[in-house]
């Protein structure tokens, strides 16, 4: 029931950030054509809340037995995520690295979408055996 539990939570988690992206994006769209003070500082703050989603699916990934492709996925998602909101940053030092932002976002929204279908995958397998050790980072043994 355990594992069940933690493959639904992996599921939730990821196609929950997959949607905080689509918000991150209009609330760029915000910053772009709303006229105000600093219409950016909703993009801004709700980048640097982004990473936890990852983080959370990375560890649900592990706990739930998601296989060696799925967890390792997830941890990539964890880094392009906690690099993303540093990339402006550089706009004056390294101006061609800092233009990487649009881009990684992009990336962050493709292996996002990954994960979220194999975690909704995962939560839709039926099953109660759990996974050996050696299962979490080989994936599922060969079965006759």
């Amino acid at each position: 029931m355990a594992e069940r539990s933690l493959r639904i939570a992996f599921a939730v988690v990821a196609w929950l950030f997959l949607i905080a992206i689509v918000i991150q994006v209009f609330l760029a769209g915000v910053g772009l054509f709303v006229r105000g003070i600093d219409t950016f500082s909703y993009h801004r703050a709700l980048g640097w809340q982004l990473p936890i989603g990852p983080m959370l699916g990375l560890l649900f990934a592990w706990a739930a037995g998601a296989g060696r492709a799925t967890i390792s996925l997830s941890a990539v998602l964890v880094v392009l995520v906690v690099v993303q909101p540093m990339l402006p940053g550089l706009r004056t030092d390294l101006p061609f690295v800092a233009a990487l932002h649009p881009v990684n976002a992009v990336a962050i929204f493709g292996l996002a979408t990954l994960v979220a279908r194999r975690a909704l995958a995962l939560a839709r397998q039926p099953g109660s055996r759990a996974a050996s050790p050696s299962e979490l980072f080989e994936g599922p043994a060969n079965r006759p």
